[in-house]
């Protein structure tokens, strides 16, 4: 209980330093903000500091220079010993070290903020890597996250305005993707799901899951040998290897809507065969058939200059409600396909347009989904490794060029025996139940069939009388504070203050000055009397 409220403190006091140190900095030093949330956070921790790095991936929410610093977190963690690794693995698997491997190397080749991993080899010889949890790890995840919750709510009753940016929803869905990277079985998921598309491409592999040693705290997969890919940028084997990512990305988008979702550099590996290697499978990414099929349309769409298709594609992705107000919209995307098409071919980024697009109309609480969020930060990655391997390449003439093959990809992925005419004769065939069940409800409503309305727009003037509402409750409650403590005063009720005030009387006009105050800064704030 002691180590508890010990940590509950240390978070509130590094909350309240960061509070201030964001109050003085955003003005005088903006820039130094994003290096100190980053020593902040590696002060809290290895939760605090996955945390970061899941909030690094929040493309709608952080600046790039935060996104950056976040990004490149990690903490100085020493090797836990190896007794104890050696525990943690025949607690896994239920059998002693020696009779799982013909040999465990003690010194581990790593050691991060999350697990570490010891090099070995299987009793037939196959070279492996163990990734084992530290011990301890998931109680102190999850005792962490309570107390996170707990301290966001205290700033949110601190300090309201708070509240409109949803930070309980930002802490469930970090939390969510923290329990993910800690648990082993979770990327063993993932690879055994990326191995049945990447297998099947000659150019790129990766490695796989020593089956059946995979649980929560253990992992066992196959060692790479591989170089880092910024190693080949700048060599004669570079255009090569862009020319293989880029078809390996295009089979995973459009072809089977799985894809590796962090191609940075230090995930990329290559043989001296010039075959590419993916590493790192916590995250990846799903595309559902229609997602991909309007992907490749808004591709289509970019390269053809047609702001209506770009907006047709973007609605469809989910960027969009349907009842958008198109014209505006369409005339955002022309000066966005304007400004691009000013710039040289090697410089034309598809994901900046995609990212750009996404943001039209969106206001400080803007949201995307996080499947979307997915693809488009890895389309900015692959992005800068193609460019990095073949500055020269043309991205969006060689994906023009590829159109039809992309559109041919996608009809190739759709699930077999269901072609689109069948389901063109599926939909015919429902219309006859559809008017039955429109004119039944039409019939139970005297004649009048029942229309749903989509409106657009009314949601401030929804908020707005929310809080009029609100405000209205409250100067309510004071008054009546205020003639409790008054008539509490005349009759000198309880025991008293001072020998004539009542302390029930003054409790009351505490609470009611603390609820004026409250009321005259919300008031404030907005600008409207």
């Amino acid at each position: 209980m002691a180590g508890t409220v010990r940590r509950g403190g240390q978070i509130a006091w590094a909350g309240l330093k960061l509070g201030v140190a964001v109050l003085r900095l955003r003005r005088r030093a903006p820039e130094r903000l994003p290096a100190y949330i980053s020593t902040t956070l590696v002060e809290l921790g290895t939760t605090f500091v996955k945390l970061g790095q899941g909030l690094s991936l929040r493309w709608d929410l952080l600046p790039a220079p935060y996104r950056e610093a976040l990004s490149r977190l990690h903490s100085d963690v020493p090797a836990f010993p190896a007794d104890e690794a050696r525990r943690m693995v025949e607690q896994a698997f239920g059998a002693p070290v020696d009779a799982l491997f013909a040999s465990f190397d003690d010194k581990p080749l790593a050691a991060a903020s999350v697990a570490q991993i010891h090099p070995a080899r299987m009793q037939d010889g196959r070279d492996v890597v163990v990734k084992i949890t530290r011990p301890g790890i998931h109680a102190q995840v999850q005792a962490d996250l309570r107390l996170l919750r707990r301290t966001v709510r205290v700033a949110q009753w601190l300090w309201p305005p708070l509240t409109r940016h949803r930070p309980l929803e930002l802490v469930d869905e970090l939390g969510a993707f923290l329990r993910d990277e800690i648990d082993m079985r979770h990327e063993a998921q993932n690879m055994r799901r990326m191995a049945r598309v990447l297998d099947a491409l000659p150019g790129i592999t990766q490695p796989h899951v020593v089956e059946p040693y995979a649980t929560r705290d253990v992992l066992v997969q196959d060692r790479s040998h591989g170089i880092r890919l910024d190693a080949a940028y700048g060599t004669a084997a570079a255009p090569a290897m862009a020319s293989a990512l880029l078809d390996a990305y295009v089979h995973q988008l459009f072809g089977a809507g799985v894809f590796h979702a962090d191609p940075h550099p230090g995930n990329l590996f290559f043989f001296d065969d010039g075959r590419l290697c993916l590493h790192d499978f916590g995250s990846i990414g799903v595309l559902d058939p229609a997602s991909r099929l309007a992907l490749g349309g808004m591709v289509e769409a970019i390269a053809a200059d047609d702001a209506e298709g770009v907006l047709d594609a973007a609605i469809a992705l989910g960027f969009f409600p349907p009842q958008v107000e198109r014209r505006s919209h369409v005339r955002e995307i022309h000066l966005i396909l304007a400004e691009m098409a000013s710039r040289p071919l090697a410089e034309w980024s598809i994901a900046e347009a995609i990212w750009r697009v996404a943001r039209i109309g969106q206001g400080a609480g803007f949201r995307l989904p996080a499947h979307l969020l997915a693809l488009i930060r890895t389309l900015f990655l692959v992005e800068n490794t193609l460019r990095a391997l073949d500055p020269d390449m043309d991205l969006l003439g060689t994906l023009s060029a590829r159109a039809a093959d992309v559109m041919a990809i996608v009809d190739a992925s759709r699930p077999a025996g269901r072609p689109l005419a069948m389901r063109l004769a599926r939909t015919a065939r429902q219309l006859p139940q559809i008017a039955t069940d429109l004119l039944r409800q039409a019939q139970l409503s005297d004649g009048r069939p029942a229309f749903s309305v989509h409106h657009h727009g009314l949601a401030p003037t929804h908020e707005a009388l929310a809080r009029t509402g609100n405000r209205l409750a409250l100067a309510l409650v004071t008054l009546g504070l205020y003639v409790s403590g008054s008539l509490l005063a005349l009759h000198s009720t309880g025991p008293l203050l001072a020998g004539h005030l009542p302390w029930l009387s003054v409790i009351a006009f505490a609470g009611a000055a603390l609820l004026s105050l409250r009321l005259v800064v919300a008031i404030g704030r907005s600008g409207h009397l």
